[in-house]
């Protein structure tokens, strides 16, 4: 079992990431264009939870944790968080996909298509032995001015890993740990 290293006090590196935006000036059936988003806009002089996970429209992550942090949203603004992001190693498309089958309204999706994100955190792990390829591990930050402050990671962290662990990066686990 590899041991867990904490990332807290790593500074969030420079980032852009290919987003999608409705807008309605374009009109028709797809009323959306891309908008570059950087890691300075999502985390410069904000509080921002950030959590991880294996992939869009998987069974963990579809049935309890992006919900999971959807319905716990306000709650964790309430302790003073400004934003939470749910980051995988998918495209804006499948994103934003995931998100309207879901009904997110609270939540961002934060699309990681190239694994940029994940790789830079060094929790890159592939699934190859499901046909995902490269995934991001289940994990969760709290980024504090681009400083992460708090760092949470499911325990098992490897490739081609049987199992998909689902403890330590829940919501009420974080929301229990910033609040205490």
């Amino acid at each position: 079992m590899p041991k867990i290293v904490s990332k807290a006090g790593m500074t969030i590196p420079p980032i852009t990431f290919k987003t999608r935006v409705r807008d309605e000036s374009i009109g028709g059936d797809n009323p959306y264009r891309w908008q570059d988003v950087t890691t300075d806009e999502i985390f410069l002089k904000k509080k921002v939870l950030v959590f991880l996970l294996p992939g869009a429209f998987t069974p963990t992550c579809t049935n309890e944790q992006l919900p999971g942090f959807e319905s716990r949203y306000d709650d964790f603004i309430a302790a003073g968080v400004d934003e939470i992001y749910c980051a995988s190693v998918n495209d804006a498309f499948v994103m934003n996909a995931w998100a309207k089958s879901l009904g997110i309204e609270k939540v961002k999706m934060l699309p990681d298509g190239s694994g940029q994100l994940t790789q830079a955190l060094g929790m890159t792990v592939f699934k190859d032995n499901l046909g995902f390829g490269k995934r991001a591990w289940r994990s969760a930050m709290m980024v504090v001015d681009r400083r992460i402050t708090h760092w949470w990671e499911e325990d098992g962290r490897r490739d081609d890993y049987e199992f998909d662990p689902y403890e330590a990066t829940c919501p009420d686990v974080i929301y229990n740990a910033l609040v205490g």
